[in-house]
């Protein structure tokens, strides 16, 4: 099991969805255009703080600055309900590769209205979703994550395929917990049994070269958990 579960690590988002860049920024920052979002979130017209700037000295390979504490035990069971509180910060280690981030933003929806931009979720009979926002390396990258749940396996994998290339347009998903100008941004995406999890990373230049790594592990992570029938959200190591 162990094994297996090393492979689709991996493996990373690749193995079970799609990513695509967000307005795929060239060399120069990009700055990330505001969507149409439900009156729970930020305001579009206010943009959010960009990152503290890079230390002069710090290297790409120095991991999170933040204290790090391991992630809680879900609150709920295989069967119940997605509810934000199930995710703690996230702790990743597998062999030489190691990440973390702090969970600094969670959101529980009752149902899936408040991230659908276009429909198409609740079309496909998505049941109920959560949000949450990480930051990692003083703030140099940040993550959100989008999960939903749906009734089969059918139904995820259907709204995942929909939303390859295009999951930026369909999700309303918090873009003032992202930087507004970034080196590398980019949204993966991914169905796990009844699950899709889209994971959304902006980085400015000082962790730039760790950015994807990091996202594609945090994209298999929280697959895996999902394959693991939600039981433990502790990392997988060997």
């Amino acid at each position: 099991m162990i094994i297996a579960l090393s492979a689709l690590l991996l493996l990373g988002g690749g193995a079970f969805g799609t990513y695509v860049y967000l307005n795929t920024p060239g060399p120069e920052a990009t700055t990330v255009a505001q969507p149409s979002l439900p009156p729970s979130y930020a305001s579009p017209s206010v943009a959010p703080p960009s990152s503290a700037p890079p230390s002069p000295t710090e290297s790409p390979d120095v991991q999170p600055t933040e204290p790090s504490t391991s992630p809680s035990s879900p609150s709920s069971g295989s069967d119940g309900p997605l509810e934000h509180t199930e995710f703690g910060d996230w702790n990743y280690s597998l062999k030489d590769e190691k990440y973390a981030a702090n969970k600094v933003g969670g959101w529980t929806y009752d149902s899936c209205d408040p991230v659908d931009a276009e429909g198409l979720m609740a079309d496909n009979g998505c049941e109920n979703a959560v949000q949450l926002a990480y930051s990692a390396y003083g703030g140099n990258l940040k993550a959100v994550q989008v999960i939903l749940s749906f009734a089969n396996s059918s139904d995820a994998k259907k709204t995942a395929n929909a939303f390859k290339n295009t999951a930026d347009n369909k999700v309303n998903w918090r873009r003032s917990s992202a930087h507004s100008r970034y080196a590398y941004g980019s949204i993966f995406t991914g169905s796990y049994t009844n699950y899709m999890v889209i994971t959304i990373v902006t980085a400015n230049e000082s962790a730039k070269s760790k950015a994807k790594k990091f996202h594609s592990a945090m994209q298999a992570d929280r697959g895996i958990y999902f394959f693991l029938g939600r039981q433990d959200e502790r990392v997988v190591t060997s």
